[in-house]
This record gives structure tokens, C-alpha cells and sequence, in this order.
């Protein structure tokens, strides 16, 4: 990914207070300059709360005024990219400090103007959090809108999830809430669009995955030619931790007639930065062909000595009656910035359509 400085950097900076300039906000620009020379050293999030504050510091006070400047900026080609984040957070501060009751919803109007530039999703949480009901009928508004990139701001905005985003504790609360917007949007006309919705209803799978699997039967049930995708892509959280239903909607039987024979460890003690191998037997001895999801679960020593359990995708495959297949990986252990390794008792288990069907223990050293 690239860096903070690359997104929200010098070029960014200048660029946005350019756009100011142009806006007939020269004052403001000359501000946005002066805050580029404190950015660094500062996280991606940290750079665009630092320009929202220089800018929600410098626009004129209220939150027409601000609307009016940012509306200016909106006729110039070269207002996008990330300088768009912090305006859409100044936006709603103005808002959310603005005694006129318009101001809500002209502000949310105004996100779904910018959001076509970057994005608004990060920024509306917090409209979200002051007054979910109140934004959510906007929102819903937005899931028949001509421009996908606000329909996507539909799904996206409210995820329980969204990553680098503020929670929104009523929408881990009461995650149903956002059903029509889902039901709206999963048979749209853009993959970007009905990736999204897969994506917020795989946010809704960690916590409820029995609503994760409601949604997508109800899908299933009036499908067009792209749902089969989204239904996998929304379910594979609940897939992945073998949830029932999730399992049955995707085709997948509990496999009683099926033999795991494993796994064998290749070694039982690895050193960080290695990898262990695996291997294993599936055989189906059933008369009928056989529907498998296989996966592997490593159960991680945590620093408190406990473990902690991480399910990783493996093969999807048919065996027909009688048929018997080998199977062997590794699995890495080198240091990854999303993991910290801690050296102790370790394991690895086989799931084949969400039961664990053979567990091994190793041991995971540090390095000398």
C-alpha cells in the first residue's frame, strides 16, 4: 500500500490549497501551505484530521458559508484525489456544529457531491453516529442515484466494520437496520458497487452470522447472473468458521462419509521466519460425489500464553464416489506487520466443510 506521504502529501497539500486560491480563498490556502511543513511524520489518518482542522480554523464560520466555498471548488478539475478526505471531514464538523437543522442533511447532500473525488465514507460516520435514523433516510435515497460512486457511499459508509473508520456503535448494535440498503444495491449494475455490499454483509457475519446468512438468502432466492459471486465473496467469513448455513446456501453438506487420514507435520518445531509443511488424505467413501470446502486453522500462541485461532483458506473441490486425494502446503511464519508471533505451543488443524477433522501440535521458536 502506499505510504501516507505518497496519498496525503506534499502534492496534495499544494494542491488543495491551490484549489482554494482559485475558489477565491487565497487566505485559506496560504493556511493549508503553512500545515503541509507539520505533516511529517504524522499517519495517514493523523494528516487529514490536522487539514480538517486548518481548514474547519480558516473557512468562513457556519455551515453555509463553508458549503458555499466548497461548492466553488467543486466546479475545479483538479479538486480530487486525497485532499478530498479532510474537506468532507470539515464539511461535517461545520455541520454538526450549525444550529440550522438544514445543515444535516444539506451536508450529507453535499458528501454525496464529493464523495465521486475520493470518497466520503470516512467522513459520514460521523453524521451516522450524531443521527442514524435521520442520515440513513438520506442515505437510502442514494441507492437508485445515476453516479455508482454514491451508491457505493450507501453500502460503504455504513459498514459495522469500515476499516480506518470510526465505529458507529449503533450500526454493531442493530446492523439489520441497513438491510435495504443491501437489498437494494446487491443486483447492482457495478462491481465496485456489489463488491461493497458483499463486503458489509461480511462486516455483519462476524458478529451476526445468522443475519449474514438471512441476507443472502433472500438473495439467493431472486438472483441475477452476478449473485452466485456475491453471495461467496459475503459469506466467506461464515464459510471460513464453518457456520451451518452459510455452509448449506453455498452447497456445501456436512461430510460425514468423508476420511481425513492427517495432518502429518513435515517438523514439530519451526523458527520464526521458516515455514512448516503439511500434508494430508481425503477420501470420500460415500456412493454420491462429494462437495468439500477444506481449510486449515492455525491456532496461534497468544503473549499471555493462551491461543488464539486463524482460519485460512485452502481448496474447494468435488471427489466423486470412492475417490482418494493427497494434498500438501507450508505454511509461513515469516513476520508480516498484521501478526506478531509469540514462541510456544502452537497447532494446526483440518476443517472440511466447517468440522475440524485432525488437529497436530508444533512448536514455533524464536530466532537465534
Amino acid at each position: 500500500m502506499p505510504l501516507a506521504e505518497e496519498l496525503l502529501g506534499s502534492a496534495a497539500v499544494a494542491g488543495l490549497a491551490d484549489c482554494l486560491d482559485r475558489a477565491g480563498r487565497p487566505r485559506d490556502g496560504q493556511a493549508v501551505r503553512e500545515c503541509g511543513e507539520r505533516l511529517d511524520g504524522l499517519a495517514l489518518r493523523e494528516r487529514s484530521d490536522l487539514l480538517r482542522d486548518v481548514l474547519t480554523a480558516h473557512l468562513p464560520e457556519g455551515y453555509t458559508a463553508t458549503q458555499t466555498v466548497v461548492r466553488t471548488a467543486l466546479a475545479d478539475p483538479g479538486f480530487t484525489g486525497w485532499m478530498i478526505w479532510p474537506v468532507t471531514e470539515a464539511v461535517v464538523t461545520r455541520a454538526l456544529e450549525d444550529d440550522d437543522p438544514d445543515a444535516f442533511e444539506a451536508a450529507l447532500h453535499l458528501l454525496a457531491d464529493l464523495t465521486p473525488r475520493l470518497t466520503a465514507e470516512f467522513a459520514i460516520r460521523r453524521m451516522l453516529r450524531a443521527d442514524l435514523e435521520r442520515s440513513l433516510r438520506v442515505v437510502r435515497r442514494w441507492t437508485d442515484h445515476p453516479d455508482e460512486h454514491v451508491r457505493r457511499l450507501a453500502s460503504e459508509g455504513t459498514r459495522p466494520r469500515l476499516p480506518w473508520a470510526v465505529r458507529v456503535p449503533a450500526l454493531l448494535d442493530s446492523p439489520e437496520v441497513t438491510r435495504p440498503l443491501l437489498d437494494a444495491l446487491y443486483r447492482d449494475p457495478s462491481e465496485y458497487v456489489r463488491r461493497s455490499v458483499a463486503n458489509h454483509v461480511n462486516d455483519i457475519s462476524h458478529a451476526v452470522p445468522d443475519l449474514a446468512v438471512e441476507v443472502a438468502a433472500g438473495w439467493s432466492a431472486a438472483p441475477d447472473e452476478h449473485t452466485p459471486r456475491v453471495v461467496r465473496h459475503a459469506l466467506r467469513t461464515a464459510v471460513k468458521k464453518g457456520h451451518p448455513g452459510a455452509l448449506a446456501l453455498m452447497g456445501f453438506e456436512p461430510a460425514t462419509e468423508v476420511a481425513v487420514s492427517g495432518p502429518q507435520l513435515g517438523e514439530d518445531r519451526v523458527t520464526m521466519g521458516d515455514e512448516i509443511t503439511f500434508a494430508f488424505d481425503v477420501a470420500n467413501e460415500g456412493a454420491a460425489p462429494a462437495k468439500l470446502v477444506i481449510d486449515y486453522v492455525i491456532h496461534y500462541q497468544k503473549a499471555n500464553g493462551s491461543t488464539a485461532p486463524k482460519v485460512f483458506k485452502l481448496t474447494t473441490r468435488t471427489l466423486e464416489a470412492g475417490e482418494r486425494v493427497s494434498i500438501s502446503r507450508r505454511h509461513s511464519f515469516r513476520r508480516i506487520t498484521t501478526r506478531v508471533f509469540h514462541p510456544g505451543a502452537h497447532a494446526l488443524e483440518l476443517q472440511v466443510n466447517g468440522e475440524v477433522r485432525g488437529r497436530a501440535e508444533f512448536t514455533l521458536l524464536a530466532p537465534a
